[in-house]
């Protein structure tokens, strides 16, 4: 199966998909080929082939959009095809109003106006070429390419208001544009006149062209039958209100039969008195799921109240048209009373208490109070509107738009300074915090969501102070990462590890039996998810804060991590994840029953509404998008507010832990280096000590390094696991990586593993591989459509190469020497680089290359050797006290 995905360049790609919704038979071929000639032909043909069968969703939002390019283009007057215009992009409401509307996607979270906005100059510029190339004109190449489309624009129905004939307050005029006028506009004239004209030359078949589609409109609208059969439609004609209202009803079908159809301005927003819904008017002192928040229904035209007297008018009114206020408006009095009733009944149900935030949230978003699939498409929704409140429309759009809040405590106790998105960030989650509402923090990786986390907490502890601890359950290989981030960042806050490689085997226990006791004065206590499944106390503590770092851990609901990390209790609660949230309906599902347990209902009710939004007639996935959105904040590292703010290289701190075998052979090497050195010496010693080295070197990549059989089961090394949490979440961004490593052998292995992890084949680069090649490798990863990662060794792919595509640089080995890394990572950060390059340099933690990575860090004693002669060199010179403090292994520290 295939899907469109969006690279984090703006640009559309087919990729396979492990989705079950296969593409119409009649676009299995031609659209692959297409987008693999470009991406503006791939979205044309899109538009121009009609399928044959049921379309995915994201075809379909992509389909609605290249319509409406080919809707613009066949409207060309014949007269202008010679210098055809370029046609601009929808205003900027309608591509907020596509965006809204866009279903779950790869690389949706780049969606934005100015990547549809290139799309769009990108598809008018290719259809100008090609039909500049044809050299025909638009008609016949639309004929050729787009025969379903029929050329737009010829014939025009002008309808307007005609205010002296209370009567007959309504104009028809039918014209065509035969030529341009002297000022290089559109001239039009009356349709009539193309009889005189077109029988004058003896051009008939020029006049079939010209109406064929009114001979189309007239097959599909009864009154344009009409008025072509008595020849009415090549005079201007008076209209009465309902005759008006049945043209302005049917211009769908006049414009899809070709004809240009140019409407008073009021009835492109179809003003109609509406049923008006208020929600959240008074103020509560919490806000929170469990609040109660007032409802009123009223009676409204265009946001003014209506009077129970202008009310009955409108409704004694027949249906069509209606003068009112000094305005047209659009009445169905069937419907409107259906309306009031309905949301009367709401008003009955909902009582003196009001409704509850989550059904009141739900019907803000457009979404039905219950979430039930059969009110999704209620055809009296557009006779009604639910509107905010006034305390709570102030407190959705803090939500929306925190750039202005502000909280007290700001910065105490933080040591360092938050960038501007970051103070952002940080107050963004406490303000929903201090409503009791979830928060998921989704910024890019390398943006920073640990220390807003901890500027969060710091000020938290500032203002009112951390009453209750916040409990932060992470992956087993961030441990390392926070400890290093507080201590470094919020060294005031007493945090307390529940893990063994942090506490041991007596606290631990003591912990598991007087939790209150020891967790007092603690701020934060930090724990992982397996932790949590062992250690069952912590879900009895009612924490302030419960904050999941990588939650797409818990993503997928059936598995008995995400069943337990939903019982933990606590005020509030936060997520932090680098993946798009929105992009697969059952992982947003999972992490917002944790977020917000209630507010998409239940899993199985949430799948009906899902599918009740596949069947929308318009707007498909608009009330699932502002359902969320209030408690989704996310940063891309493509923004350009962000891009000024941020460095252009990151280097971050992998850790990784040991898998048991990995820490057995380790162990035993430890002990037979021991024996191995005690009576040798010079040469024969330092020879030993290299060759130990690059053992433990081996061992900490995967066990079957070492031993050669050539296995490599990722569930055997640490490395491994942690290089799949990270190339993950670079492959959900449609991100891509460069992965180093010194070792030759280590290639493949790497390329097979991250082949499964990206879902497509990438490249390698070695020593063996032939110089006439890279260039090629090179120029096939530079491609936005290109393999998405690149595995390279050290000292082949460390110079000389121009990778600037990548936007993630991974050192899994270490050289122990930063030059030659820095080398390495200058293949993407370099000169052509678009793109902030974040750098994720493995460490193996109780190992010996924890050790050397804090000694090149601090740049004391041996550091200076390491970074002068290489980190080998200088440890071979080491005394055998020395060398084994260095080499031994801390098991709690490398434990998985």
């Amino acid at each position: 199966m295939s899907t469109l995905a969006l690279s984090p360049s703006g640009r559309l790609l087919l990729q396979e998909s492990g989705d079950d919704w296969p593409l119409p038979e009649s676009w299995i071929k031609k659209a692959p080929e297409a987008f693999a000639s470009s991406q503006a032909q791939g979205l044309f043909t899109l538009a121009a082939i009609r399928p044959d069968g049921p379309v995915p969703p994201v075809f379909a939002f992509w389909k609605d959009f290249s319509s409406q390019y080919l809707t613009l283009l066949c409207r060309i007057p014949e007269s202008m095809e010679a210098a055809m215009p370029a046609i601009a992009p929808p205003d900027d409401g309608r591509l907020n109003d596509l965006i809204a509307s866009a279903p779950p996607m790869p690389g949706g979270e780049y969606l934005s106006k100015q990547v549809l906005q290139a799309m769009w100059n990108d598809l008018d510029q290719w259809a100008r070429e090609d039909i500049q190339a044809k050299g025909e004109g638009l008609n016949p190449w639309l004929k050729a390419n787009a025969p379903l489309w029929r050329q737009v624009g010829r014939v025009c129905f002008h309808i307007a208001e005609n205010k002296k004939d209370p009567d007959y307050p309504f104009a028809l005029l039918a014209t065509y544009a035969p030529r341009l006028s002297a000022g290089g506009g559109v001239q039009y004239r009356p349709l009539g006149k193309a009889l005189q004209e077109y029988a004058g030359e003896r051009n008939k078949q020029a006049l079939v062209r010209l109406l064929e589609p009114v001979h189309q409109a007239s097959k599909r609208v009864e009154f344009v039958r009409e008025l072509v059969e008595t020849g009415d439609i090549y005079h201007p004609l008076a209209l009465t209100a309902q005759e008006a209202y049945m043209l302005l009803q049917n211009t769908p079908d006049l414009e899809e039969s070709g004809l240009l159809v140019r409407l008073p301005d009021w009835w492109k927003r179809r003003p109609r008195p509406r049923v008006s819904v208020t929600v959240g008017e008074k103020r509560k002192s919490v806000l929170g799921l469990n609040a109660m928040l007032d409802f009123r229904v009223d009676l409204s035209l265009e946001g003014q109240k209506l009077t129970q007297d202008e009310w009955r008018r409108l409704m004694e009114s027949e249906d069509g048209l209606v003068l009112i206020k000094g305005q047209w408006v659009e009445v169905d009095r069937d419907k409107l009373a259906q309306t009031l009733d309905h949301w009367k009944q709401v008003e009955a149900q909902a009582g003196k208490n009001g409704i509850s935030f989550i059904e009141g949230m739900r019907l803000l978003a457009g979404a039905p109070a219950d979430l039930k699939p059969e009110d999704m498409d209620r055809e009296d929704g557009e006779w009604s509107h639910v509107d905010a409140g006034k305390w709570l429309s102030k407190a959705l759009a803090d939500l929306r738009d925190p750039q202005g809040l502000t909280i007290p405590g700001r910065g105490s106790g933080f040591q360092g300074e938050l960038r501007q998105y970051q103070e952002t960030g940080r107050n963004w989650l406490w303000f929903l915090s201090q409503l009791g509402l979830g928060a998921c923090l989704a910024d890019d990786m390398g943006l920073g969501k640990t220390i807003q986390v901890l500027s969060l907490l710091t000020s938290l502890k500032a203002g009112k102070g951390l009453s209750k601890p916040a409990l932060l359950v992470l992956p087993a290989s961030l441990l390392a990462n926070w400890k290093s981030e507080k201590e470094r960042f919020a060294p005031g806050l007493n945090a307390v590890f529940v893990h063994p490689s942090e506490a041991d085997k007596t606290t631990m226990e003591q912990m598991r039996s007087a939790p209150a006791e020891h967790l007092d004065g603690a701020d934060m206590v930090l724990t992982t998810y397996g932790m949590l499944m062992r250690q069952s106390w912590l879900l009895d503590v009612d924490w302030g804060l419960a904050i999941l770092d990588e939650a797409q851990a818990i993503k997928n609901p059936a598995t008995k991590q995400t069943r337990t990390v939903k019982k933990l209790k606590a005020d509030a609660r936060i997520a932090l994840t680098g993946t798009p949230v929105e992009n697969r309906l059952t992982d947003l599902w999972s992490l917002f029953d944790f977020l917000c347990p209630g507010l998409l209902g239940s899993s199985a009710r949430f799948k009906k509404f899902s599918k009740g939004l596949e069947k929308r007639s318009s707007d498909r996935y608009r009330p699932l998008r502002n359902l969320v959105s209030p408690y989704v904040l996310r940063r891309l590292k493509t923004d350009k507010s962000i891009i000024a703010d941020l460095p252009d290289k990151t280097e971050v701190k992998a850790y990784c832990g040991l898998a048991k075998k990995q820490a057995a052979l380790y162990a035993k090497s430890v002990q037979e280096l021991a024996k191995s050195i005690e009576t040798a010496e010079g040469i024969e010693r330092r020879g030993i000590v290299l060759s130990f080295l690059m053992r433990f070197k081996q061992i900490c990549n995967h066990p079957s390094q070492y031993i050669g059989d050539g296995e490599y089961s990722p569930n055997k090394s640490g490395k491994f696991l942690r290089l799949k949490e990270i190339c993950e979440e670079i492959a959900s961004r449609q991100e891509k990586a460069l992965i180093f490593t010194q070792f030759r052998e280590m290639t493949d292995p790497l390329a097979a593993y991250l082949g499964e992890i990206f879902g497509r084949e990438g490249l390698i680069l070695h020593g063996g591989t032939p110089v006439k090649k890279r260039k090629n490798l090179v120029d096939v990863f530079q491609r936005d459509d290109g393999p998405p990662f690149f595995v390279l060794s050290l000292k082949a792919g460390g110079t000389g190469l121009n990778l600037t595509n990548a936007s993630h640089v991974i050192h899994f080995d270490r050289w122990w020497n930063p030059a030659v890394e820095n080398q390495a990572t200058d293949r993407a950060f370099r000169i052509g680089q678009h793109k902030n390059v974040l750098v994720h340099k493995f460490v193996c933690r109780g190992t010996l290359e924890e050790k050397i990575d804090a000694l090149i860090e601090e740049k004391i004693g041996l550091a200076e050797g390491v970074l002068k002669a290489g980190g080998e060199a200088v440890l071979t010179e080491m005394s055998d006290e020395d060398l084994l403090k260095i080499v031994a292994l801390d098991i709690n520290q490398a434990g998985l």
